[in-house]
């Protein structure tokens, strides 16, 4: 079972604040590195506790006015923080975030600073540290967003692993000559199967050639024999009446 102090990502977006603070939020989250608070009606960071690696905080629709030098104390390691939504005016304000070194990204949407004549300009130079200001860098390229950049790395790798299968792996020729060596062996092992159901019908019909000549053969034989029968009947019988015949005679 998880810890508080084990927590790294908390979304406390619509939780009831009372005198400035948020129950249960405290110094316990040590390893917390992402909270938002949107639409909590917070008014003041003073009771925010120390989290010292924090890296995205969203305080997005609250009524914050002043008192941003906190996060300098109690969030050192900022990257990216939104205070869109908020009672922000001017940029004495906002000067106060010079101290956040690491922050990247700040978004003010819909806060009254947007109205100011030069708005950006004057935050670009105001926090030299920053990259980007409500989603757009100086030139107006948009920021990417976390899942954004995970993907871009994912196609990065993507494209890697393309250019692997592109190119030919190693031993790809030997396995191809291979492949090619058996369908050679496979069309002569067929061809010798094919020559040697021809050889062994030639050998059974020469059989059966043979089995019909020597049937006739047998069948001649017999004929002759029965001829020869016949004839010596027909022999004797003659001989009988001759000697019947001379008896006859005598008398």
């Amino acid at each position: 079972m998880y810890s508080l102090s084990q927590v790294t990502e908390l979304v406390l977006d619509n939780c009831l604040c009372v005198n400035g603070e948020i129950e249960g939020l405290n110094d316990t989250f040590k390893e917390l590195e992402f909270l938002s608070m949107a639409n909590v009606e917070l008014s003041s960071l003073a009771q925010l506790p120390s989290l010292n690696k924090l890296r995205k905080l969203e305080l997005s629709d609250n009524i914050i006015s002043g008192g941003l030098e906190v996060l300098a104390e109690k969030c050192p390691n900022l990257t990216y923080l939104n205070l869109s939504g908020n009672k922000i005016k001017d940029l004495s304000t906002v000067e106060a975030l010079q101290n956040l070194k690491n922050l990247k990204s700040l978004d003010l949407f819909n806060c009254e600073i947007t109205n100011l004549e030069d708005y950006r300009e004057s935050i670009f130079e105001l926090l030299q540290q920053i990259t980007y200001l409500d989603g757009f860098d100086q030139e107006d390229n948009e920021a990417p967003d976390s899942e954004e950049e995970d993907d871009e790395d994912g196609d990065e790798d993507d494209g890697d692993e393309e250019e692997d299968e592109a190119g030919p792996p190693e031993g790809y020729e030997e396995e191809e000559e291979d492949d090619d060596e058996e369908e050679d062996e496979d069309e002569a092992g067929s061809e010798l199967g094919e020559g040697e159901e021809e050889v062994g019908l030639s050998y059974l019909m020469k059989e059966e050639i043979q089995d019909e000549e020597d049937d006739d053969d047998y069948v001649e034989e017999g004929e002759e024999e029965e001829e020869e029968e016949e004839e010596g009947l027909r022999g004797e019988k003659r001989k009988r009446d001759a000697e019947d015949d001379g008896e006859e005679e005598d008398d």
